[in-house]
C-alpha cells in the first residue's frame, strides 16, 4: 500500500498545474512519432511470446501471460490503418489500463518520457476529418507527435454499450419525465469524438440535452460566455469532464470553475478511461464533485440522476433560509 500511494502522491504534483507526462513511440512500418499518457501506461516490456487463439478480432494478433495475467495484444500500427506489424522478436508492448480493462499496444520502439503542459497539446488540424486516430497533437524536436485516440481504436475492436439497460430505463422514469419537463441542459467536454458520442447517446435516452466542447480551455470558455449573459445555474445544470484534453485537463478545468465565483457551485463529474486510486484520491483535491471510470451507460445515467438530485435539494435549502 506505501508504494501505491507514492506513485498517487507523485502524480498528484502534475494535477491543477496542466501538467502531463508523455511517453513517445514508433509502430512498425511508420515513420511518425506517437504519444501516449503515462497515466495510461502500467508497464513497457520486450513483446513476450504470445499465443494465438481461434477467433481472436483481427487487430488482436494474440495473447500474452504477464505476471499472472492474461492480456490481448493489440498491433496499432494494424489497427489505425497501417501493415501488419513485423520483428515481433524486436518489438515491444505498452500495457495500459482503458476503460476498466487492461490490453497491451505493440510498437516497434519506446523512446522516452517527456513531462510537458497540457496548453502544448493541441487539438488534431482542422481538416483532418472523422477518420483520423488521433485525439491531439504537439510539436516535439520540431517534429509532430500523434496523440492517439485509443478509445475509438478500441471501440472498432470492441464496441463499447451505449445503451441503457431495460430495467434502467424503467427506474429513471421520473427522471425522465423531469428532463424533458425542465429542458435540462448539461456541458460535456470531451475530446474524444467516441467518447461525445458514447455520452450523447446515452443523455439523449434521459432526455438531457447535451452541450459539447471538444477540450477544457472551449468548456471554461463557454461557460464563462454563459456568466456573462446572466446567472450560469439557469442555463446549465451541470458539468461532465474528460481528464486528458488538448490544452487544458480536465483537472484545471475544475480548478477554473471553483476559482470563478460565478460559477464555484457548478456540480462537476470526472468522466475518464484512467481509472483506480490515482483519480479517486484526486476528487477532492481538485474540488470535483464525483468521479466515474469510463463507459457504463447506466453508471453515468445513474451519476447523472444522483447530481441533479443533490442540485435540486441544495437549491431547495437555498430557498428555505432566503424565505
Amino acid at each position: 500500500m506505501i508504494g501505491v500511494m507514492d506513485s498517487v502522491n507523485e502524480m498528484t504534483n502534475l494535477v491543477g498545474r496542466n501538467r502531463m507526462e508523455l511517453l513517445l513511440f514508433k509502430l512498425s512500418g511508420l515513420n511518425q512519432r506517437y504519444g501516449l499518457n503515462v497515466f495510461k501506461v502500467r508497464e513497457v516490456l520486450p513483446c513476450p511470446t504470445l499465443t494465438i487463439m481461434p477467433k481472436l478480432q483481427r487487430y488482436v494478433i494474440g495473447v500474452a501471460h504477464v505476471r499472472g495475467q492474461t492480456i490481448s495484444v493489440i498491433d496499432l500500427a494494424m489497427a489505425i490503418g497501417g501493415r501488419p506489424s513485423t520483428n515481433l522478436d524486436k518489438s515491444f508492448i505498452i500495457i495500459s489500463e482503458y476503460n476498466r480493462s487492461t490490453q497491451a499496444f505493440l510498437c516497434s520502439s519506446v523512446e522516452r518520457i517527456l513531462n510537458m503542459n497540457w496548453d502544448k497539446i493541441m487539438p488534431p488540424p482542422k481538416g483532418a476529418g472523422h477518420s483520423n486516430y488521433m485525439t491531439a497533437v504537439t510539436e516535439i524536436d520540431g517534429e509532430l507527435v500523434e496523440i492517439l485516440d485509443v478509445e475509438k481504436v478500441l471501440n472498432e475492436i470492441s464496441p463499447f454499450q451505449v445503451m441503457m439497460k431495460e430495467i434502467n430505463i424503467a427506474n429513471h422514469q421520473d427522471f425522465i419525465a423531469q428532463a424533458k419537463q425542465e429542458k435540462i441542459v448539461i456541458l460535456v467536454a470531451e475530446d474524444s469524438l467516441i467518447a461525445r458520442k458514447q455520452i450523447k447517446s446515452s443523455m439523449a435516452q434521459l432526455g438531457v440535452e447535451v452541450m459539447e466542447a471538444t477540450d477544457g480551455r472551449k468548456a471554461l470558455e463557454k461557460l464563462k460566455e454563459m456568466a456573462d449573459k446572466g446567472n450560469i445555474y439557469d442555463q446549465i445544470k451541470l458539468v461532465i469532464s474528460d481528464l486528458e484534453m488538448p490544452e487544458m485537463d480536465g483537472y484545471t478545468l475544475c480548478a477554473n470553475i471553483r476559482q470563478d465565483q460565478r460559477m464555484k457551485d457548478l456540480y462537476v463529474i470526472l468522466h475518464s478511461s484512467l481509472s483506480g486510486v490515482f483519480n479517486q484520491s484526486m476528487v477532492g483535491k481538485v474540488g470535483a464533485n464525483a468521479f466515474i471510470p469510463k463507459f457504463s451507460a447506466d453508471e453515468l445515467a445513474d451519476a447523472v440522476r444522483v447530481a441533479v438530485t443533490e442540485i435540486d435539494k441544495a437549491a431547495a435549502e437555498r430557498a428555505k433560509q432566503g424565505a
